[in-house]
């Protein structure tokens, strides 16, 4: 039997769409709230050519929330690899013809999952272009999402905080109003400066989510990233959300406590991305914190559950 509790679900990348997958099984009032900060790929071709926000992370969500076959997921998440089209999915391109025809890129979204048969709705976090930036603890700045998650040498070029041009984009509406109505608000998993905290820089989020009577929730990653997040511990992750928003905003960290193999451990650690360690000792006086078996490995990538990530989800909804 479906659950009739509300779940907004905030961030972007894969992290967003796998937990989506889940959650699916267990309620139809999904909310996802998506970040369009995205300028690399198919996402920052189309963005460049056709002046439209990036159409990737949302695509990603469209297809996980669709109740279509698994041919016709297949077919949206097709990418072509030759000729005028190479690199660009499917649904990338629905997306950008929707959005030629809309007035506006939630309207497009909206309609593009309508076709799709999407149970719940997908929001882009804001209608307006933004560019993500990070400013560095030794005083540099990086612009372009695509350009922050690099490895660099220098120990005292870690991310200091992020920021979006413009400043306070507006929020879709729908966005705010799914936020107020939550009953249970969650942030990750998935990328920190890239893909969850730039949903939080965006005029309104961060107010309707601290008046929200929902349970929040804080997914953390289960590796570091580099360039991101390179020798980040569950605090750090936690610690940086706050930093961008306020003190407390998650009311239980959901962390993974099944060990990652020894071999996989060393294929990330070629590239600067390590296991995030449990200090949880440190967020103790601010939060619960909620441990579980929630490793899944797969093609040698290390990925949350899905389906037992939202069987924990839904379990703390019921609070």
């Amino acid at each position: 039997m479906l659950s009739d509790k509300k779940i907004v679900v905030i961030g972007g990348g894969t992290g967003l769409s796998t937990i989506l997958k889940g959650l699916k099984l267990h309620t139809h009032h999904i909310t996802a709230v998506v970040t369009v900060a995205d300028d690399g790929g198919s996402s920052g071709a189309l963005r460049d050519e056709l002046g439209m926000l990036p159409p990737g992370d949302v695509r990603n969500c469209i297809s996980a929330l669709a109740e279509v076959d698994e041919d016709a997921a297949a077919l949206l998440n097709f990418r072509f690899k030759d000729g005028s089209l190479k690199g660009h999915t499917l649904g990338n391109i629905i997306l950008a013809a929707f959005n030629e025809m809309s007035q506006s890129f939630d309207e497009a979204v909206r309609r593009f999952s309508a076709v799709a048969g999407v149970v719940g709705a997908v929001y882009p976090v804001t209608n307006e272009s933004v560019k993500l930036s990070a400013r560095l603890k030794n005083g540099g700045v990086i612009e372009g999402e695509s350009h922050i998650g690099i490895h660099r040498e220098d120990a005292e070029s870690g991310i200091d905080r992020v920021f979006l041009t413009p400043e306070k984009p507006k929020a879709v509406k729908g966005v705010i109003k799914a936020i107020k109505e939550a009953d249970a608000i969650v942030l990750g998993p998935g990328s920190l400066y890239t893909s969850i905290i730039p949903n939080l820089l965006v005029d309104g989020v961060v107010d309707a989510v601290r008046e929200s009577k929902a349970v929040k929730i804080y997914v953390c990653n289960i590796m570091s990233q580099a360039g991101e997040t390179e020798g980040y511990t569950v605090s750090d992750h936690l610690e940086a959300v706050e930093k961008h928003s306020y003190r407390g905003i998650a009311d239980i960290v959901v962390i993974n406590g099944a060990p990652v193999p020894e071999g996989i451990r060393e294929r990330y650690a070629a590239e600067n991305a390590y296991v995030v360690e449990p200090d949880i000792e440190r967020i103790a006086d601010r939060c619960a914190v909620v441990k579980g078996n929630l490793l899944l490995v797969r093609n040698e990538k290390i990925r949350h559950n899905f389906s037992r990530l939202a069987r924990t989800i839904m379990k703390l909804t019921e609070r």
